[in-house]
């Protein structure tokens, strides 16, 4: 009896374990499934192009930002929308719980391109009140840069536009680069333990940074060498828009959805980047998603 009590107390002991542990991870679960349930309604919106929707099987929106971590209920500035093919996603995912920041070129003061996308961005935004809790912040290259008081966004992400900030460092200019002045930006504005995503098309990686530039490419060892410069950690990278169809040494323009030399091979590789500002000490186990 004494032996089968024994057993019986193991067996209560390994039975409760199991089940805390089952308890523990169960809101985590579910959280997952809320985030991919709301962020699968975003991308099926009907306020969302025709266009911008042909293009998901290239850029998987839902698997990008989950990979990022994000949340509904997130502070997120996204840094030069450009036409607002992520806004139509993440202004209805943030849209009730969370704040939707975007760091845009104004109308006000701008000329020529600059202008005019800020014009079609706004046009944009009025035109469906899905967009009505967006904010706009001044953000233009390289004279204005500034994303927000410090310590006050839970992410920062921009999706291919990294390439128009290398300018500086290709031709020499100045230590100080667009880009560090971006990483900088993004790092000031992140609570600790924020993320800071990044998607950019990708160069070949012996490719010469000048040469890259030239076709709208970035390497990827350069960039995470520049963000942790910046004073930022790597949380990881995602091969989710890669395309080893592409080898890297063709210029992006000539790749669907603006070039046709391309177009049987899809869209041009792009690496997605996660990196985390640390908690005071460094200490990465506080991270968000890690």
């Amino acid at each position: 009896m004494k032996s089968t009590g024994h057993l019986f107390l193991k067996l209560s002991a390994v039975t409760v374990t199991a089940l805390l542990l089952s308890a523990q991870g169960a809101p985590a679960q579910a959280a997952s499934s809320d985030v991919d349930q709301a962020l699968q309604a975003a991308t099926h919106g009907a306020w969302r192009s025709a266009k911008n929707v042909a293009r998901d099987k290239y850029r998987h929106p839902v698997q990008t930002l989950e990979f990022f971590g994000i949340k509904p209920d997130d502070t997120v500035v996204e840094v030069l929308p450009g036409g607002g093919w992520y806004t139509e996603i993440l202004a209805p995912f943030l849209k009730d719980h969370g704040t939707l920041i975007e760091a845009e070129a104004p109308v006000a003061g701008t000329t020529g391109f600059a202008h005019d996308s800020a014009v079609r961005y706004n046009q944009k935004l009025a035109s469906n009140p899905v967009f009505s809790n967006v904010k706009l912040t001044p953000f233009e290259l390289p004279d204005y840069m500034w994303l927000g008081a410090p310590n006050t966004a839970d992410m920062v992400v921009t999706f291919r536009n990294v390439h128009d900030m290398v300018f500086e460092d290709v031709h020499g200019i100045n230590s100080d680069t667009d880009l560090q002045h971006f990483l900088r930006a993004a790092y000031t504005v992140l609570k600790p333990g924020g993320v800071l995503g990044i998607e950019e098309h990708r160069a070949a990686p012996d490719m010469a940074m000048d040469e890259a530039f030239k076709l709208s490419r970035v390497n990827e060892n350069y960039l995470i060498q520049e963000a942790e410069k910046a004073g930022f950690k790597l949380g990881g990278t995602s091969e989710v828009n890669a395309n080893p169809k592409d080898d890297r040494k063709s210029d992006v323009f000539d790749f669907p959805p603006d070039g046709t030399k391309n177009v049987a091979l899809g869209e041009a590789d792009n690496m997605v980047l996660k990196f985390v500002k640390p908690w005071i000490g460094g200490g990465m186990s506080k991270m968000s998603g890690m």
